[in-house]
Formats: structure tokens, sequence, C-alpha cells
């Protein structure tokens, strides 16, 4: 599984010439609520399973939680489920306040 950070997410993101990977935030609803990543669709772990269908399994993923623990998890699951272009955020939501967005709030 690839691992990206917070900075190489940014760049990524402000790449015209890329297309723009689904941000997939596997936190909990009052956790995205609270803060996320500009147009990151929130997919609470324990419905991954059974949205698996909202998902282009060829699309760049980039799983998002808020340290990076739970988003991993998430990846290697859509890994084993045929997803090839599966991406961790190191770090999570926390990082990317830290290094990218000062202004995003933090918990």
């Amino acid at each position: 599984m690839l691992q990206l950070t917070a900075p190489e997410l940014a760049a990524w993101l402000a790449d015209p010439l890329r297309a723009p990977p689904l941000l997939l935030d596997v936190r909990e609803p009052h956790e995205f609520t609270y803060c996320h990543i500009g147009d990151a669709v929130s997919m609470p772990m324990q419905s991954v399973p059974a949205r698996l269908g909202e998902m282009d399994e060829d699309a760049s993923i980039v799983c998002i939680c808020h340290h990076g623990m739970r988003s991993m998890q998430v990846a290697r699951f859509l890994e084993q489920h045929g997803f090839a272009n599966v991406i961790n955020l190191t770090g999570g939501v926390h990082a990317w306040a830290q290094q990218v967005d000062p202004e995003m709030p933090t918990y």
C-alpha cells in the first residue's frame, strides 16, 4: 500500500494536470463534521464493506482518518477487495492541520 504525506497530498490536489483522487474519510460522522479535507467523502470505517459498490476500483483513493491508523486498515481492506490505487494519508487530518492547513480545527 502506498503512503502519502499531507504536503504530498496538498501538492497533488493543487496540480491541475493530475486527476484528483477520491478522498475517503473513514472517521465517524461527528469527527468529519468537526473538520475534513476539501471535497472528502464521509464513509465511516464500519460502513465501508457495505458501500464498496459506490467506489470505482480503478480510481485513486486516498484513505483518511484522524492519525492514519483506521485509514490504513481500510486501505488494506480495499486492496484485498480488488481496488488497485489505494493510498493511506500518513498522519491523517491531524498531520494535514499541522503541515498544510493551520486554520483547520484539531482534536
